[in-house]
């Protein structure tokens, strides 16, 4: 079932989604190279805590850990461990936060140190297609149309579309319904409506779209070894168009 959400209900989950921003604006110091990724973990649980908030990944469906730290060629739900990041390394990181039965969900992609120009335009290219994609999250348009204007733009660039991993409703569930897949046809599935908030985040690998799952259960990564870059936003579709709830500086009022 897809919740429309009451204006003081998307106030709740923006609320949860500024703690994940926040936590991830807190975490850029340190994601550098000779870092142990246990601490930006142990930095971010801390954190959304003080927050008064919990962090909404740690125990669901088992996982062990507040962050989704992945490196490199782990695509999505990296495990954190005891390894140091390294300069020229790119890093996703996935948070989530809930508060007062309300959850916020965010995800960057930082770069360790230099990294190469071909990383770097990975990232960008990602990042600019999910903006693309949100611009499409709008009242009549379909579910489709985002990951349609997605999957067009960065398949020119000679990068692939991950197709098992898809954004998802939020609200008082971490996942609701719909899925949010980010290639597709245009005009299909479910009609966005105002008040449907979801989140968008494209991955997207610089070689082919095939993942593979690690012997830990979670950490996914490409199969064919090449990097892979995630972003994520939660946004409310208004009549007024999307409105991003987890970044402070874009049409966020």
């Amino acid at each position: 079932m897809v919740r429309i959400r009451t204006k003081r209900e998307i106030e709740f989950i923006k609320n949860s989604c500024q703690i994940v921003s926040d936590t991830l604006d807190m975490l850029t110091d340190y994601v550098k190279p000779g870092v142990k990724i246990t601490e930006l973990d142990k930095k971010a649980e801390a954190f959304i805590l003080e927050q008064g908030a919990r962090p909404a990944f740690k125990g669901y469906m088992g996982f062990p850990a507040t962050l989704c730290v992945s490196v490199d060629d782990e695509v999505v739900h990296g495990i954190p461990n005891d390894r140091f990041l390294e300069e020229g390394q790119i890093v996703g990181i996935d948070c989530g936060a809930e508060k007062e039965g309300y959850y916020g969900d965010h995800a960057r992609t930082f770069a360790v140190g230099k990294i190469s120009e071909d990383k770097q335009k990975l990232m960008n290219i990602t990042h600019e297609s999910l903006m693309i994609g949100i611009a499409e999250a709008k009242p009549d348009n379909y579910v489709s149309d985002i990951g349609h204007a997605i999957q067009s733009f960065v398949e020119p660039h000679g990068y692939s579309v991950v197709r098992e991993l898809v954004g998802h409703g939020i609200g008082t569930e971490l996942h609701e319904e719909p899925q949010i897949p980010n290639y597709g046809k245009p005009s299909q599935g479910y009609k966005l409506r105002e008040g449907m908030c979801i989140a968008i985040e494209p991955m997207i690998n610089m070689g082919l779209k095939e993942i593979k799952t690690d012997s830990d259960g979670w950490t996914i990564r490409t199969l064919d070894g090449q990097v892979s870059a995630h972003f994520e936003h939660t946004i409310a579709i208004t009549n007024n168009g999307p409105k991003i709830l987890s970044q402070r500086d874009f049409n966020n009022g």
